[in-house]
């Protein structure tokens, strides 16, 4: 996976460097690396996961390399890897999880605003799920939740940090995100 490092790396830094749209492009991105990885290996439903999984660790990781927005580069990303999910028949769902949890992870260990990139990493379901057909509300709920436990996972302080940033998101869906939060339903 080094060549996908600095493909992504090199993609990243055109943007960088032209003011790009570092959403678009890193949407772009995802989508064609996760297809073409997984049509150039073998079982679907677990390659497809673990290489979107993979697509946005590297990708986040080489947008803070690069200089490009952590925020901007997650929604992006999760966008991308998701779609890239869908267009490789895999189960976009179990990787809106993945992906998720990736993200969070390595906004963690790049220095990310952590909060930020949890909203980010829910709106870039929700836009995955907008241009592949599948149900909004379920890849923003799959997204949350992965977020979630990712947080939870490296420490109460960062858990906190994504409760808030979830709860206080006014572009978020906020019937699942309190409905995931306190358990409560309407």
């Amino acid at each position: 996976m080094s060549n996908l490092t600095d493909d992504l790396k090199n993609a990243l830094s055109s943007v960088v460097s032209s003011a790009g749209d570092v959403v678009s492009t890193t949407r772009d991105v995802a989508k064609d690396t996760v297809v073409k990885t997984v049509q150039a290996g073998g079982e679907v439903a677990t390659t497809s996961i673990d290489t979107a999984g993979k697509v946005v660790l590297e990708g986040i990781t080489a947008a803070s390399e690069t200089g490009a927005s952590v925020t901007q580069a997650a929604t992006g990303f999760v966008a991308g890897a998701i779609e890239g999910v869908k267009v490789a028949g895999g189960d976009t769902v179990a990787a809106t999880g993945e992906v998720s949890k990736e993200a969070i992870k390595t906004a963690v260990s790049v220095g990310g605003d952590v909060g930020e990139v949890a909203v980010s990493t829910v709106e870039g379901a929700i836009e995955a799920a907008g241009k592949i057909g599948e149900d909004s509300g379920n890849l923003a709920k799959q997204a949350t939740m992965g977020t979630l436990q990712a947080a939870d996972e490296i420490g109460s302080e960062i858990g906190s940090l994504v409760r808030k940033a979830l709860l206080n998101a006014a572009t978020l869906p906020h019937d699942i995100i309190d409905a995931l939060l306190t358990g409560e339903t309407d």
